[in-house]
């Protein structure tokens, strides 16, 4: 369907979105099967796939209030630094509810945390890139030896959760574009 799938190998053998392959590489006259133990459905969209998780209230509140759900529900691919809630949490009090009321600044705000393509924290090699978001201005994506990934000093607390048209990435700390 279009849709990234998740192929991990491990001792217990290899793994397609949470299937085992339990036969490999069955020739057809097409291509090749690989039978696996249950069915694989298709992934929700970025939007379906941060209201299911259940910790991201705060933004799917500012994705309505900004007018971005078709958008983030669209084609994509898109990768979004998802400020979980405890991150809209560390803002100053009566932060959320103002931007919420100033639709422009909102939408600056939410769109500097998306790229418009599927990158992955595996695709990442060590060290800082510069990448531009969707709002316009670029944003320093880091990954250290040890693996964590950071944006713009916004530690990433959970990476790679794949979704049907693109990836989230779980940041700790709402960031803010350079403002004119």
């Amino acid at each position: 369907n279009g849709s990234a799938a998740r192929v991990t190998t491990s001792s217990n053998g290899v793994m397609i979105d949470g299937a085992r392959v339990i036969k490999a590489d069955i020739e057809a006259s097409n291509g090749i099967i690989h039978v696996i133990d249950k069915v694989i459905l298709p992934r929700k969209d970025i939007v379906d796939t941060a209201v299911s998780a259940g910790s991201f209230k705060t933004l799917v509140t500012a994705v309505k209030a900004a007018g971005l759900v078709d958008t983030l529900k669209g084609k994509g691919p898109f990768t979004v630094f998802a400020p979980a809630d405890a991150a809209f949490a560390k803002l100053p009090a009566g932060t959320v509810g103002n931007l919420v009321k100033n639709k422009p600044v909102l939408t600056s705000i939410l769109t500097y945390h998306v790229i418009p393509s599927r990158v992955l924290s595996t695709d990442l090699k060590v060290g800082t890139v510069e990448v531009k978001t969707v709002q316009g201005q670029n944003v320093l994506v880091t990954k250290s030896k040890d693996g964590s990934v950071s944006i713009n000093g916004a530690k990433v607390t959970a990476a790679d959760v794949l979704a049907g048209n693109g990836v989230i990435h779980v940041i700790d700390t709402v960031i803010t574009p350079e403002q004119p």
